[in-house]
């Protein structure tokens, strides 16, 4: 089991959950799924997929952990790894990294980018076995606006 901290908030995040999703252009419509998290064999980086009911909604695949250095046992001239990253690659074949943290009351999501900025925050729940989260874009630089909301409730 890992040591880091940063890596162990993580383990709020490991288990199955149904989902539902609800987008701004598709008002009334609640979209079922099921995210499967769990660690990679090591403890170093959490797998998360996630499969949804709608064909509109994309399937997806990330990777969380600290990639920014080549290897954990790297020179110990090496600054430590101190910032979380989410690799996320979907259906469509998209792929984006996000800036990833996990406290005792949240979860965030995030990525700065020029015209297409994205930022999501899970409020914990229930002792944390149901995330309430909502998506947000900003592709003026300036104003965010809301995207996707989406549930999660831990499977037992």
């Amino acid at each position: 089991m890992t040591s880091d901290p940063a890596l162990k908030a993580l383990d709020r995040l490991v288990g199955t959950w149904t989902t539902e999703a609800r987008h701004p252009a598709m008002p009334g419509v609640v979209v079922h799924g099921t995210v499967l998290v769990e660690w990679l064999e090591g403890e170093r980086f959490l797998i998360h997929r996630a499969r949804s009911d709608h064909p509109d909604f994309p399937d997806s695949i990330s990777i969380i952990g600290f990639t920014d250095r080549d290897r954990v046992d790297g020179d110990p001239s090496d600054e430590p790894a101190t910032d979380l990253r989410m690799h996320y690659f979907d259906s469509r074949g998209v792929s984006r990294i996000y800036a990833v943290s996990v406290d005792d009351q949240t979860w965030r999501i995030w990525r700065d980018a020029p015209g297409f900025s994205q930022r999501f925050a899970g409020r914990f729940a229930d002792g944390g076995d149901t995330i309430i989260g909502r998506w947000q874009m900003c592709e003026d630089d300036r104003h965010w606006n809301d995207d996707l909301e989406i549930d999660y409730r831990r499977r037992t």
